[in-house]
């Protein structure tokens, strides 16, 4: 799962096993499973058809959710990836994660691109609530769709217990499994333009040509769609290593195995990998753009994210730097404490009770 998904699975988890005096009815739209289920409070209905094509979106949420609504009896409907259904009167909630596609219009394929710039803005509008995962995110609402800004929560992301800091010994035998037994510098999540891979590849790619650095490239994360391919000279492939997809455990000991987190997106509404860094005593080079500098404050070196040169410099820096590195380590350790599924789980479920008590 990415940003969405950790979102929808933790906070679920806790609302539901939290809250036993109501009931909770799952709409999925494919065969699901059953870890998906958290308590006896629970039903699990599918819908069809599966939507993951604009049309059946439309379809999904416009006619099949309605009646779906409307036989489970539901109170209030709450959808945690940004859509909504424009066909019922039910009161709805969503979480609107960021606009990047609204900035950004040829980070995406045209048919997504065309849905979302069409749709958004009238779920915007609908949602009786809106929960965004940053203030800057809830600002660019505010800016972008002309919502009222006592209608949008924050409720930032929270970051796993497994992601911990880990002893000498066992980061070199992860680094003898994924690097060959040499340091990286880690990349995580989606191979998406917005994430500026590209660029972090060319400014690594500067580095190790010169010698400057001992350290690999291991980037963790798939496509996201099949036309955002990444380049990689031939003379750097034996230093650039993908993994592909891994579970959580797999990543919280790669993480912690990282010499950096270079995580030079140019748009952000949160950035999860950042705090699992931050947790793991992983210094982290982010770009200085967007939703990131809210999330690091002063506990991450920022860069330049649409500059090859200056990303080369502050990864050189972060890599280089032994007291930086420390302090890096420091201020990112204590900055993680200020995230935590518990409290995203609490600030939406107060989001969800607004919605309540207003029809009460």
């Amino acid at each position: 799962m990415e940003g969405f998904g950790w979102y929808t699975y933790e906070t679920m988890l806790r609302i539901t096993q939290q809250h036993p005096e109501h009931e909770f009815i799952f709409f999925f739209d494919r065969p699901f499973d059953q870890k998906f289920i958290f308590s006896n409070n629970i039903t699990p209905v599918v819908v069809n058809p599966p939507a993951r094509h604009p049309i059946l979106q439309i379809i999904w949420f416009d006619y099949a959710i309605p009646r779906a609504l409307k036989k489970y009896k539901c109170d209030v409907f709450v959808s945690t990836d940004g859509y909504l259904s424009l066909k019922t009167d039910l009161p709805q909630l969503t979480v609107i994660h960021d606009l990047n596609f609204e900035h950004n219009p040829s980070d995406l394929p045209k048919s997504a691109l065309k849905f979302l710039k069409k749709r958004f803005p009238l779920f915007a509008q609908r949602a009786d609530r809106i929960c965004t995962v940053s203030h800057f995110s809830k600002a660019d609402i505010i800016d972008t769709y002309g919502i009222e800004a006592d209608k949008i929560d924050v409720t930032y992301n929270g970051v796993s217990p497994v992601f911990q800091q880990i002893q000498t010994e066992e980061k070199i035998k992860v680094q003898q499994e994924f690097t060959a037994g040499h340091p990286y510098v880690l990349f995580v999540g989606a191979i998406h333009k917005r994430k500026n891979l590209q660029r972090l590849i060319e400014a690594y790619s500067k580095l190790k040509s010169k010698g400057a650095i001992p350290h690999h490239l291991l980037i963790v994360g798939e496509s996201m769609w099949k036309s955002q391919t990444i380049k990689v000279d031939e003379n750097m492939k034996s230093f650039i290593h993908f993994t592909g997809h891994v579970s959580l455990d797999r990543l919280a000991k790669i993480m912690a195995g990282a010499d950096c987190l270079s995580f030079v997106s140019y748009f952000e509404g949160f950035g999860i990998p950042l705090v699992e860094a931050m947790q793991s005593g992983v210094p982290v080079l982010a770009g200085n753009l967007t939703a990131l500098p809210e999330i690091g404050e002063d506990a991450v070196l920022y860069c330049d994210p649409y500059s090859v040169d200056s990303i080369t410099s502050q990864l050189k820096v972060i890599l280089t730097d032994k007291d930086l590195r420390e302090e890096l380590i420091a201020k990112g350790l204590e900055r993680a404490k200020a995230f935590s599924w518990d409290y995203t789980a609490r600030d939406l479920w107060k989001a969800v009770e607004k919605i309540i008590d207003h029809g009460q």
